[in-house]
Order: C-alpha cells, then sequence, then structure tokens
C-alpha cells in the first residue's frame, strides 16, 4: 500500500512538539509507524523528546534528516508563522490541526501553499492517515485499515465512523484526508480527488462533506470525470439557514440555497456520484457501485 500524499518515503516533522499536544500526539504517531525524524519548538533546540530530536526551526530538520512532511500543533494565533516557515523551508506536505485560526491568516496560508505547490491540509483537521504506514493528525488508528476505499472529509468525527462502517463491509481504506471544517481551508477536495483517481490502491471515494462552502459543488465538476466511483454522505440536513453548526464552515448562506444539503446533493448526483441519505447507507453504496 502507498495511498495519496502520505506514504514510505514521508518524513515528518512535529512542530510544537514539546507542548503537551504535541507531545502526546507524537508519541502516537510514532506507534503508529509514521515516519517522524524531527521535533520544532523555537527556543527547545537541543531537547529530545520520545527519542527524537527537536530544532529551533524547520530549515534545520530538511538540512540534516531530509524532511519532507510536518503536523502542526501549535495554538491559532502561531499556526500562519509555522505553516510560512515549513513552506520556506521546502516541505511539500503540510498539516495544520488547530482550530479557531482567523481566516486571514488561511488566505495567506493557502497562497503561499498554493504557490509553492504544497499540500497544506487544515487549518481544523484530524489530519491524514494511509492505514498501515502512518498519519499525521489526530485521528485514532485504531479506527482504519488497509484497504482500497479513498475518504476526503471535512468532519473529523464523522470520518471515523464512516470508516469504522466502510472496515465493517470488509473494505478498508487507501487514505483518508481530512482538507478540515472552516470556511477557508488549504486544499480544495477537488484536488485531493485527482489524486485518488490516479492512485493504482484506491478503487472508490468517499466524501464526508457538510453544510456550507461550495467545495462539494466544485468537487462534482471533476467527479463527471472520474472513472472510479464516488460515494458522498452531506451532514447537516436539519441546520436552519444562517446559523452557525458546529463546525465553523458549517454555515449556510441565507438566500439562494447555496451551501444546503439539497444544492450539494444535486450538483454530487447530477455528476454521477452516489448519495447516503446517512453514513450506514455508504458501505451499501460501496458494494453496489464495486460489486
Amino acid at each position: 500500500m502507498m495511498g495519496i500524499l502520505l506514504n514510505r518515503e514521508t518524513k515528518a516533522v512535529v512542530q510544537g512538539i514539546t507542548g503537551r499536544i504535541g507531545s502526546i500526539q507524537a508519541s502516537w504517531m510514532l506507534q503508529y509507524g509514521t515516519g517522524i525524524v524531527a521535533g520544532v519548538t523555537p527556543g527547545k533546540g537541543g531537547a529530545e523528546v520520545h527519542g527524537l530530536p527537536v530544532y529551533d526551526d524547520v530549515y534545520e530538520t530538511v538540512e540534516k534528516h531530509d524532511a519532507n512532511a510536518s503536523v502542526i500543533f501549535v495554538p491559532a494565533a502561531f499556526i500562519k508563522d509555522a505553516v510560512l516557515e515549513a513552506i520556506d523551508a521546502g516541505l511539500k506536505l503540510i498539516v495544520a490541526i488547530s482550530e479557531h485560526v482567523p481566516v486571514h491568516d488561511v488566505l495567506k496560508m493557502k497562497r503561499a501553499a498554493e504557490n509553492n505547490a504544497v499540500w497544506l491540509l487544515g487549518p481544523n483537521t484530524p489530519g491524514i492517515i494511509t492505514p498501515g504506514v502512518g498519519k499525521l493528525g489526530i485521528m485514532p488508528g485504531n479506527m482504519f485499515k488497509e484497504g482500497s476505499i479513498g475518504i476526503i472529509s471535512r468532519s473529523g468525527t464523522l470520518s471515523y465512523e464512516v470508516a469504522g462502517l466502510i472496515n465493517e463491509a470488509g473494505f478498508g481504506e487507501s487514505t483518508l484526508a481530512g482538507v478540515g471544517g472552516d470556511p477557508v481551508v488549504g486544499t480544495r477536495m477537488v484536488r485531493l480527488l485527482k489524486e485518488f483517481e490516479s492512485d493504482p490502491d484506491t478503487e472508490a471515494v468517499v466524501i464526508v462533506g457538510e453544510i456550507g462552502g461550495n467545495s462539494e459543488e466544485e468537487a462534482a465538476e471533476f467527479i463527471e470525470e472520474m472513472s472510479k466511483p464516488v460515494v458522498a454522505y452531506i451532514a447537516g440536513r436539519t441546520a436552519p439557514s444562517g446559523r452557525r453548526m458546529g463546525h465553523a464552515g458549517a454555515i449556510i448562506s441565507k438566500g439562494g440555497g447555496a451551501g444546503t444539503v439539497d444544492s450539494k446533493e444535486r450538483a454530487l448526483r447530477e455528476a454521477g456520484a452516489l448519495l447516503a441519505e446517512k453514513p450506514g447507507d455508504v458501505a451499501g453504496l460501496l458494494k453496489r457501485a464495486l460489486k
């Protein structure tokens, strides 16, 4: 199994590794077998956490360990600088876990990532996992198993639930990528769909979407061209318009119907995706699509 974005060639650093959450999550990622080579905390260079050397900046991890990816556990106020430093150092996969990042900071991060051909997942993401290979993020590794279904999700907990149901049906996952639940995120769903479409280990893709934004509608335009089946579940059917629900990104704009479950499902259905009314329907639709 190779999976997309996160594979055996990944050499990751943990930015914020000396913090309580960064340290705990680094330990769990290492236990899962993830290729983590170092940690970064400004001012803590020379320390060691879980046997990993800690450096003051990302540049040194590239120089000494050939690092090419990062997972970031720093407070929202410092995420922008951490991401921009990782991009400037040449890392090509960056996972920004933090919530409550100001939108104008995300816009700067997103622009820098796009200008440098960097994969930026998040902010407000559970991260990415390629089962049996590694995980960069906070998702529980035991909820996933090696298989051939790619998952793109805006919701952490829902993606774990869907993965569990897919496992029970005997499939397993090639990679799960959490794009993040904020109104603006670093990577568009459609880019991940293109990766899964060309990935030989992925047979079908599941989109776990939710109300708000237009990423699912944009994804639908590419699904029309895909050779692999796509199953989609959109959360938030009962949400009132104009009310923020759970995620910062889960808000339906008043008027025009944009961002609603209906508008997303209509676009996806017209593109040829199979729509699940509830998470429990996903596995059955996959069986139907792959039989």
